[in-house]
């Protein structure tokens, strides 16, 4: 079997893409890791699958590197928005249904704004911050967080004994003049990827419970991939809505497998 697939990235978070409007693709958790495999595939960070949705334009299925479907990802929905431009099924907004409901996107130039659902509670711990946007994220402040070790230290807090059995990701963050600097472990990929959007969702609504945003409704957030911004309105202490992200998301190229 033939496979068209579309590579993508959203600062430096990359995606394989699939039009599957046809529903005649059917990938096995063993297919897509390979796939994603950087030595023996294309090489990613997840997979998507873009298909039929009768209430929407669209149905984003995303499946991590490790061949697992998985929860929502915030630079996926950004990516998987500019590819349905790229093949004609939207023009430049779009409504479409992922694993946690509707999202809105819309394209302005080369940036993709995402919608991402509200936020109404987040768990302060004693370091430490636990939220869900879409995906669940775990966040703490450090200091020098450039040259941390985010691999080992982030597996550490992903596979111990409060989340082992679900997982979750974990975002290092650091204040640095205008702008908070975010570094992301992410399960499912069991490393450090160069970017995720829901985490950096996760640690704007953080730094501005915190009183760390860059402004009172907006936060400018820089990962080792390029740079995102995250809009928001805070109508309660821990309670956020109409949550924007936003930022690049690039094709890279096109290619044919042979499955």
């Amino acid at each position: 079997m033939n496979v068209n697939c579309y590579k993508y990235q959203g600062t430096g978070n990359d995606f394989i893409l699939i039009d599957n409007r046809d529903n005649s693709i059917f990938l096995s958790t063993e297919q897509i890791k390979w796939l994603c495999d950087r030595r023996f595939g294309i090489g990613a960070d997840g997979l998507m699958l873009l298909e039929l949705e009768s209430n929407a334009d669209f149905k984003m299925v995303y499946f991590n590197s490790d061949g697992n479907e998985s929860s929502m990802c915030g630079n996926g929905g950004r990516c998987i928005t500019a590819f349905a431009k790229k093949i004609g099924v939207i023009s430049n907004e779009a409504k479409f249904l992922a694993i946690d409901g509707l999202h809105d996107a819309k394209i302005v130039d080369n940036l993709v704004s995402l919608k991402m659902n509200d936020v109404r509670n987040v768990e302060i711990g004693s370091d430490f911050f636990y939220l869900n946007t879409g995906s669940p994220h775990y966040v703490k402040y450090v200091s020098d967080v450039e040259n941390m070790d985010v691999y080992t230290e982030g597996k550490k807090i992903r596979f111990s004994d409060q989340f082992v059995a679900e997982g979750t990701n974990v975002n290092f963050i650091e204040k640095k003049e205008n702008e908070l600097f975010v570094r992301t472990y992410e399960r499912g990929v069991e490393n450090e990827t160069l970017s995720c959007g829901t985490g950096v969702t996760a640690a704007a609504l953080v730094a501005a419970i915190s009183g760390a945003s860059t402004t009172k409704n907006n936060c400018a957030i820089k990962t080792l991939g390029g740079y995102l911004n995250v809009k928001f309105e805070k109508v309660l202490e821990h309670t956020f809505y109409n949550i924007w992200l936003e930022g690049p998301a690039n094709f890279v190229f096109k290619t044919e497998i042979d499955l």
